[in-house]
Formats: structure tokens, C-alpha cells, sequence
């Protein structure tokens, strides 16, 4: 969800390597991933649907899955769509992780995510002083504005104050990500140290979870760990070619997911009879989907308009629930559920288009080249001798007993 980067991507012609491609090989072509475009803004749009008409409660006035019945038994596992921006997650960030230093690996994350996630949350605040609505969770309407200044920081989850939006809790998921795949990044990203590491990774989260060690679990994201490194084998599959040992991984992933989901089931979601069938082959259609990008099997998809789908991905996922409680408010039961339905899907458009245009694109350029000069700055510090510091000596101190006296006429 919060992953995208431009997806233009390197790939040599492998024929001319013997089926094998090093770190450092010349570009022979460049072409934009236009098929993760398109994957990101639909599973975008598959948690859309759960807020708006697949959960039992919601800002409707009645639970949503009774409101929309036509399409409660598609849109209640909507949110099995940020499952998918994990995997598309582990796919890019380790595409824009090779080569990089750390600290451009953060200029290119921070300039990612921050200006739309700021725009998200004052966007919040803004609705909740005018129009009253806000995402409640457990707390009331005066715990909104003590929430302000630890959600800027995007580090709520880690401090244990309540989110804005709910939705954000796959944020702090995604910064754990960033900070274990900073690791990598600073050994030096190859082919093989990034099977190591993603095997390593999903060992040891599995032996967290054997341990019942909760800080280990939630350091190595034992619960969506696979994902991750699905997403990172799909890559590897991407920039070689699959084999064996990257099938093994994936398949290990996909097998260890499903277990996740199926064994913790949240009773709002749960759908007896249904739901352990349909949850495994969501998960298995979003694996084969992955795998079609990783093998060039959707490389045909060539539209340029996808760019701009894939570009109001983030703020679309960032606001839709923002922008809907308001309409729905004033509007329903007025007009029709349909009628509100379709205001609440473009308004959430229209508002991810304007963050995108007048937020994201002018505040990200302004950020990325600040922090490179300051990255600069930095570096160039490292590389040469601090300046020498002129110091004085400080005066002597002299005991009161040494201080000759003034002679008076008396003793004189």
C-alpha cells in the first residue's frame, strides 16, 4: 500500500549471461512495471469495499453487510487486500533497496511516504472540527487531538497511542519491514545474501512464535513475514529467473499464510462454512498473481493510464474511510444507500487525486532534494577531518591567601 516507487526496472537480457545476471550489469532496456500498477490501485479498491459495505459495523447507521447484501459476500474479505500490498511491498522495496546505501534507501522511503500521510491526518483533523466524524476505536471524541502530534511522527503504534485511521496500523507493519531490510541493504544486496536473509527471516520468526517470545514476534513480523518475503522471491523470480529453491520459498510462504489466517480468525469476519475456503483461495489467487508479474506473463499490460491508477493507490487507502463518514452523515438515509455509496467511491477518487497532484508530487520533490543535499552534507563530514577548535587557556586560579595585600599606611 505505502510501497510504490517508480516502477522502472533494469532487466538485462539474460541469454547474453548465460542465464545469469550480475549486481552491476550495464541496463540493456528500461520498462515500467505497469501489471503492479494496476495490482496495487485493485487491491486498493478490495479494502475500499470492505469499509464501505463488507463489515458488520462501520459509519453506516447499520452494519454495512446488511445494508449491501449484493455485495457483502464479495467485499467482506476486502481486507485480505492489504495482504496483497505486503507481497507487492516485499517485491518493490527490495527492487529499490539494491544498490543503494541506507541513507538513500531512507530519503526514497521518507519522500514516499510522509507527504500523503501528512495530508492524511490533517485531513482527519479537519473533519472531525467540522464535520464531527472521526474513526473512534476505543477512545472518544477528546482523545482526537492528543493523537495529533504521535501520529505525525508516524511511530504511534510503537508508543501505544491511538491511530488517526484505523488502517494505519499497516504503516508501523511497514516501517518494521524497512528497518529489516535496512540490514540487508547495509551488508551490500545480492542474490545470495538475499536468500539467506529471506530464509533466516522467515526461520527465525517461526521460531518466535514457537517460543511464544511477543517482542521477538513483533520485531521479525511473524504474522506477515511471509508475505514479505513472498514478495521479495517474486522479485528474485523477476530479476533472474525462478527456480527451484525461490518456489520453495514461495511455497513455504503461501502454505505458512494460510495457516496464519485460518488459525486466527476475527469474529467479525468469520463466515462459517465459507470462510476457510475462501480465505485460501483469495490468498492462493493473490500468489499467482505475483507469480504472473515475477514470470513477465502480465507484461502485456501496456496502458500508460495505469501509472496514474497506481499513483492514487496511497492516498486513496489513506483516506477513503476519512472522506466517507461525513457523506454518510449528512446525506443518509436522504438518499438512497446506492446513491451514497457512489458519492462516498468518488469523493474517496477525487480526494486521493487532489493529494496526489497538490500534496504528494510538489511535497515529495521538495523533500527529496533537501534531504539529499542534507545526506551530502553528512557524507562529506564523514569523508573529511573535523575543523580544529581554537581554544584559550582557561585563567589560573589564584587562592585568596596569594593575593598580595595593598599596604596601608599604617603598616607601612
Amino acid at each position: 500500500m505505502a510501497a510504490r516507487i517508480a516502477l522502472r526496472h533494469t532487466r538485462p537480457d539474460l541469454r547474453r549471461l548465460g542465464g545469469r545476471m550480475r549486481a552491476d550489469t550495464a541496463p540493456s532496456e528500461q520498462k515500467r512495471l505497469y501489471e503492479l500498477d494496476l495490482l496495487r490501485f485493485l487491491s486498493a479498491m478490495f479494502v475500499v469495499s470492505y469499509h464501505y459495505a463488507g463489515v458488520n459495523s462501520g459509519f453506516w447507521t447499520q452494519g454495512a453487510r446488511h445494508l449491501f447484501p449484493e455485495l457483502a459476500p464479495v467485499a467482506r474479505f476486502g481486507h485480505l487486500g492489504v495482504l496483497l500490498f505486503f507481497m507487492i511491498s516485499g517485491f518493490v522495496i527490495l527492487m529499490s533497496g539494491w544498490g543503494r546505501q541506507i541513507g538513500d534507501f531512507a530519503v526514497s522511503r521518507i519522500t514516499r511516504l510522509f507527504p500523503a500521510y501528512w495530508a492524511s491526518v490533517a485531513l482527519t483533523v479537519v473533519i472531525f472540527y467540522t464535520a464531527g466524524t472521526f474513526f473512534a476505536n476505543a477512545s472518544g471524541p477528546d482523545s482526537v487531538p492528543r493523537r495529533l502530534l504521535p501520529n505525525l511522527t508516524m511511530l504511534e503504534g510503537g508508543v501505544g497511542a491511538d491511530y488517526m485511521e484505523g488502517l494505519y496500523w499497516t504503516l508501523w507493519t511497514e516501517l518494521h519491514f524497512y528497518v529489516l531490510i535496512a540490514i540487508l541493504i547495509y551488508c551490500g544486496v545480492t542474490y545470495s545474501r538475499s536468500v539467506g536473509f529471506m530464509v533466516t527471516w522467515l526461520l527465525l520468526s517461526v521460531f518466535a512464535m514457537e517460543c511464544k517470545v511477543m517482542a521477538v514476534q513483533m520485531l521479525l513480523l511473524s504474522a506477515q513475514a511471509p508475505y514479505f518475503i513472498a514478495g521479495m522471491a517474486f522479485y528474485l523470480m523477476y530479476r533472474y529467473r525462478p527456480n527451484l529453491v525461490l518456489w520453495m520459498i514461495v511455497g513455504a510462504c503461501w502454505a505458512l499464510s494460510c495457516y496464519y489466517l485460518l488459525r486466527g480468525v476475527d469474529p467479525n469476519d468469520a463466515w462459517p462454512g465459507v470462510y476457510k475456503y475462501a480465505v485460501p483461495a483469495t490468498l492462493t489467487t493473490f500468489y499467482i498473481l505475483m507469480a504472473l508479474v515475477a514470470t513477465g506473463r502480465l507484461a502485456w499490460m501496456r496502458w500508460r493510464r495505469l501509472t496514474l491508477l497506481g499513483a492514487l493507490t496511497y492516498p486513496l487507502y489513506l483516506t477513503h474511510e476519512t472522506v466517507a463518514r461525513p457523506v454518510v452523515k449528512f446525506l443518509y438515509p436522504t438518499l438512497n444507500r446506492g446513491a451514497v455509496l457512489g458519492l462516498c467511491v468518488a469523493l474517496a477518487l477525487l480526494t486521493a487525486y487532489v493529494i496526489h497532484r497538490c500534496v504528494e508530487r510538489p511535497g515529495s520533490t521538495w523533500m527529496r532534494t533537501r534531504l539529499k543535499q542534507a545526506l551530502k552534507e553528512i557524507r562529506a563530514g564523514d569523508a573529511t577531518p573535523p575543523r580544529p577548535v581554537k581554544t584559550e587557556p582557561a585563567p589560573e586560579l589564584v587562592s585568596d591567601l596569594e593575593v598580595p595585600r595593598t599596604p596601608t599606611l599604617a603598616g607601612s
